[in-house]
């Protein structure tokens, strides 16, 4: 014996699906907010920004060091040269005195040299500094607007979850009027056919947007008001009312 369940009853299924369906979008919107596709492109363009600064910052590392050993050697030729000038002011002998002044002035020869890469490489360390502060700068301008629409979508997320929450409660209250093996057979059918119920309207199932047959619309017709009839088309179960056409 089929079920059976009075129609007022299973008219409360239009209802519930209605309720599940809405519950349905809000799921769609919560998964496709178009706040998730910026978020990832934004954290997609920071790490891009994120492994520049730290090729950049390499580099910068680099150049300074070069620097650092650029100004030791200096620093050790201009030691050496005042070195040799205070032995040279101390000398009476004419050998020492002609090889300290060979040696000067190869060591002033080496001093220009040092000063220019000095000056080189000082200039690399600028650029690298003003191209590290740029990309820093680009960096924190990115994170900023990632955090905005991080916030935008949680905030969208959040009222999508205060109307999910109203329609289920909304949704439980409904179901606890329809009688257990009625809402039983609509659990089965919606999880297993995505639709519980469908609303015969005009003899058109609105489940499946298919008008019945006349060898179903018959059966349909043939059925006692309370038995609880399949819609041939999405399995769903079918709510006849007064706008069914029968």
């Amino acid at each position: 014996m089929g079920l059976k369940a009075a129609p007022e009853d299973q008219a409360l299924l239009l209802e519930l699906q209605e309720f599940d369906t809405r519950l349905q979008q809000l799921a769609h919107r919560a998964r496709t907010l178009p706040e998730h596709a910026a978020v990832a492109a934004l954290g997609g363009e920071i790490e891009t920004v994120r492994r520049t600064l730290a090729e950049q910052t390499g580099s910068w590392e680099d150049a300074r060091t070069e620097l650092g050993r650029v100004e030791s050697d200096v620093a050790v030729v201009e030691a050496r040269i005042a070195r040799d000038r205070d032995r040279l002011q101390g000398s009476s002998s004419v050998k020492d005195v002609a090889a300290l002044e060979q040696e000067l002035a190869a060591l002033a020869r080496r001093q220009d040299e040092l000063e220019e890469i000095e000056l080189v490489v000082m200039e690399r360390v600028e650029e690298q500094e003003t191209a590290l502060a740029a990309t820093r700068e680009e960096l924190a301008a990115l994170e900023a607007r990632s955090a905005e629409t991080v916030a935008a979508r949680d905030t969208a997320l959040a009222a999508l979850e205060q109307d999910r929450i109203h329609i289920a409660a909304n949704r439980a209250t409904v179901a606890g009027k329809v009688p257990a093996d009625l809402l039983a057979l609509y659990e089965k059918q919606r999880e297993r056919y995505g639709v519980g119920a469908s609303h015969l309207r005009a003899g058109v199932s609105s489940a499946s947007g298919v008008a019945l047959n006349a060898t179903d619309l018959n059966a349909v017709r043939a059925a006692a008001p309370d038995d609880v009839i399949l819609c041939p088309d999405s399995s769903a179960i079918l709510v006849r009312t007064a706008e069914s056409g029968l």
